[in-house]
């Protein structure tokens, strides 16, 4: 099953929250023991990461077991640093067997912040 494809708006120096539900044929994606991670970059080509997620470690992805939730939050001093004006995100999830599912994809448009 390909990604899904759905661009983002992130506010730079604002909290940005993104929710999600992993559901095929109308029921949820068991997703315990699962791992996630997602990157935003510049391009697809771009070295470094300007900004990246993850379910481990207070990372910024929780995961929500049998719902099939995933909450993504950046806070606002993450959202502050990213640079530029535009750019490409995935969200990826990883089963316990290593098995790795692109789940949603698509382009960013940082809104510049104006009150510092």
């Amino acid at each position: 099953m390909p990604a899904a494809n759905h661009d983002i708006l992130i506010e730079q120096g604002a909290t940005f929250r993104l929710e999600l539900a992993w559901k095929i044929d109308g029921a949820a994606v068991d997703l315990t023991g699962y791992g996630a991670r997602m990157q935003v970059r510049g391009d697809a080509a771009s070295e470094s990461a300007m900004l990246s997620l993850t379910s481990s470690g207070g990372g910024g992805i929780v995961l929500g077991g049998a719902g099939g939730t995933i909450s993504v939050t950046a806070s606002a001093a993450q959202t502050a640093a990213l640079v530029g004006r535009s750019g490409v995100y995935d969200l990826e999830l990883e089963s316990p067997g290593a098995e790795v599912t692109r789940l949603v994809q698509g382009h960013v448009e940082i809104s510049p912040q104006v009150t510092r």
